[in-house]
C-alpha cells in the first residue's frame, strides 16, 4: 500500500505509528494511507524552519519573487499530473481540478509582485529634521490548515503569500486528500525555495492541537467547518498567535422577477452542482422573488438538473464527480432526507444514485427541493453536496431579508436587470461577498476573500493586501540625524499641546 509521508526536512523519522485511510470516491476502495503525524513530527518540521527561515527572510525580496515565478512555471509545466492526483483523491472532474489549481496560481501570480506591495511607507519632514518611515517584517513560522475541497488551491492561496513576504510556512493539509500539497511543496524546492521554508505534515485533531499549541509559530490560517474553524481561532489567540479561520457557508442566489431565467439556470447548475457542492462558494439556495418567478425558474431548473451528467472524475463528459468519503455521502443524504421531513418538496431525488461498474463510488445525483423555510434546519445548516433548496421570497425586502439573518455570511448573488435594485442589495446585505449576476463572487486575487458571521473569524481575510498584512508585522522607525553643530542643534522633543 502507497504511503503518502510527511515533506520535511530529515524525512519523516520512520515508520509512522498511526496512519489513516485515503480513499478512491471513484470506487470506494482504499488507494493509499497517509502519515498521521504526531507532536514530535510537529517539532522537528519547526526547528527545520527555524533554522532557515532568518536567512530566507534576510534574502532581498526580488530574489524571493523570482522563486515564486519559477515556481508558478513548474506548476504550470505539471498541471496534468496534478489535476489528476487531485481528482483521483477528491473525486472533482479534472477540469474542476484544474480550476482548483489555477485559481490558487493567480494568487502566486500576485506574490511574483510582492517587493512593490512590501515597499512600505515613508514621511519626509515629519518634524524639524524628522523623518517616520514604516516597514514590513515576516511573522516567522506560519502555518496553514487546509480543507479537502479544495486541496490545490487553498495551499496556494495560504503558502504563496507567507513564503513571499519572508516566513517559513508549514500546511497541514486534510488526510483525506493530502498529496497535491506535498507535490506542490517538492516544486517549490525545483524552483529554489531553501529546504524547511516550505514543509507538510499530515494528521488529525492531535496534529490541529500541536500546531495550535507550539510557541514558535506565529501565525495560522484555517479554512473548514465553522464549529472547527471556531475552535482554531479561540486556541490560536488564547496562544498568543495571529489566526484567521474561515468557516461555512450557506450561500443565497437571489432572482428578481426581470432576471434573464435562462442564464440563471445556467449559472445555477454550475454554481450549485459543480464540484459536487463541496465548495464554501457555491450557491446551494436559490430565492425567486414572487410566486410568477418561482414557477417559472422551477420548471425551467427541472429539465437543466435532469440533464447533468454525474461520472467518475475522469469522465469528460461528466458535470460532476463523487463525494470525497462515504461518510460524506451518507451526511448528505440524510440532509436530504431531513429536509424533506421538515416539510420541503422533493422535486428531484438524488439519494441512491449508482454509476454502472463504479457502485461502490460515493456519487450522489443531483437534488432539487422546493418550499424550504426559514426555520427548516436543512436550511439553517450547510449540507456541502450536491442539492440546491428553493426558498420563495415574497418580495425584495424578504429577499434581502434571508442572506442578511442568515448564521453564514460568506457570499451571496443577486441575478436583475436593475441596476438600482442590484446597487441596493449590494449596500445593505449583511454578508461578505457579492455577486450582481455573477453566481460565485470569488474576488480576483489582488482583492480579497472573506466572509462574515460564522464563515470568518479574525480580522484579516486571504489574499489580497489583506493577505500581506497578515502574514508581516510593521516597524515604524522615527528618526533624526544631529546637524553636527557645536550646541548640537535643537533638543529633539516629543510634540505636546502645551
Amino acid at each position: 500500500m502507497r504511503l503518502i509521508d510527511h515533506f520535511i526536512v530529515g524525512g519523516s523519522g520512520g515508520e509512522p505509528a498511526r496512519k489513516g485511510d485515503v480513499f478512491d470516491p471513484n470506487n470506494g476502495g482504499v488507494q493509499a494511507q497517509v502519515a498521521l503525524g504526531t507532536a514530535e513530527t510537529l517539532e522537528r518540521a519547526v526547528q527545520a524552519a527555524l533554522a532557515a527561515q532568518p536567512k530566507w527572510a534576510a534574502t532581498n525580496p526580488q530574489r524571493r519573487a523570482r522563486v515564486m515565478f519559477r515556481f508558478k512555471e513548474l506548476v504550470e509545466a505539471n498541471m496534468d499530473e496534478l489535476a489528476r492526483t487531485l481528482s483521483a483523491e477528491h473525486g472533482k472532474v479534472i477540469a474542476d481540478s484544474k480550476g482548483d489549481i489555477q485559481r490558487g496560481l493567480e494568487v502566486v501570480e500576485f506574490a511574483c509582485g510582492l517587493p512593490h506591495v512590501m515597499k512600505g511607507e515613508y514621511t519626509h519632514g515629519a518634524g524639524p529634521g524628522i523623518d517616520v518611515y514604516s516597514t514590513r517584517h515576516p511573522i516567522g513560522i506560519g502555518a496553514g490548515i487546509t480543507p479537502f475541497n479544495f486541496p490545490g488551491m487553498i495551499p496556494l492561496w495560504m503558502s504563496a503569500i507567507a513564503i513571499a513576504t519572508g516566513n517559513a510556512f508549514i500546511i497541514k493539509p486534510s488526510e483525506r486528500d493530502p498529496s497535491v500539497p506535498v507535490r506542490l511543496a517538492e516544486l517549490f524546492i525545483e524552483a529554489g525555495l531553501p529546504e524547511g521554508i516550505c514543509q507538510v505534515v499530515h494528521g488529525d485533531k492531535e496534529m490541529v492541537d500541536a500546531i495550535l499549541d507550539h510557541p514558535a509559530i506565529g501565525a495560522i490560517s484555517f479554512v473548514g467547518s465553522s464549529d472547527i474553524a471556531h475552535y482554531v481561532y479561540n486556541r490560536g489567540v488564547a496562544a498568543g498567535k495571529r489566526v484567521q479561520a474561515m468557516g461555512g457557508a450557506k450561500n443565497h442566489g437571489i432572482v428578481m422577477p426581470d432576471a434573464d431565467l435562462d442564464q440563471v439556470v445556467n449559472d445555477l447548475c454550475g454554481a450549485a452542482f459543480g464540484s459536487a457542492g463541496e465548495r464554501c462558494m457555491a450557491l446551494p439556495v436559490v430565492v425567486p422573488v414572487g410566486e410568477e418567478t418561482a414557477e417559472k425558474l422551477k420548471a425551467k431548473l427541472i429539465p437543466a438538473i435532469n440533464a447533468l451528467r454525474v461520472g467518475i472524475s475522469t469522465d469528460p463528459e461528466a458535470h460532476y464527480g463523487p463525494v470525497v468519503t462515504q461518510a460524506h455521502k451518507e451526511k448528505v443524504e440524510s440532509w436530504i432526507g431531513k429536509c424533506v421531513e421538515e416539510g420541503g418538496e422533493l422535486v428531484i431525488d438524488g439519494r441512491g444514485f449508482t454509476l454502472q461498474g463504479h457502485e461502490k463510488g460515493f456519487f450522489v445525483g443531483p437534488t432539487l427541493i422546493d418550499h424550504v423555510t426559514a426555520d427548516m434546519d436543512s436550511y439553517h445548516n450547510e449540507i456541502f453536496g450536491p442539492v440546491l433548496q428553493i426558498v420563495r421570497a415574497k418580495n425584495f425586502e424578504e429577499a434581502l431579508e434571508l442572506p442578511s439573518k442568515h448564521q453564514y455570511g460568506n457570499g451571496v448573488a443577486i441575478f436583475t436587470r436593475n441596476g438600482h435594485a442590484a446597487r441596493e442589495f449590494a449596500a445593505r446585505v449583511n454578508v461578505g461577498m457579492v455577486g450582481i449576476n455573477v453566481p460565485i463572487p470569488v474576488p480576483v486575487a489582488y482583492h480579497t476573500f472573506g466572509g462574515w458571521k460564522r464563515s470568518a473569524f479574525g480580522d484579516t481575510n486571504q489574499h489580497g493586501m489583506e493577505g500581506v498584512k497578515f502574514w508581516t508585522k510593521v516597524k515604524t522607525v522615527t528618526q533624526r540625524w544631529p546637524d553636527g553643530s557645536p550646541d548640537g542643534g535643537n533638543a529633539f522633543v516629543i510634540p505636546t499641546m502645551g
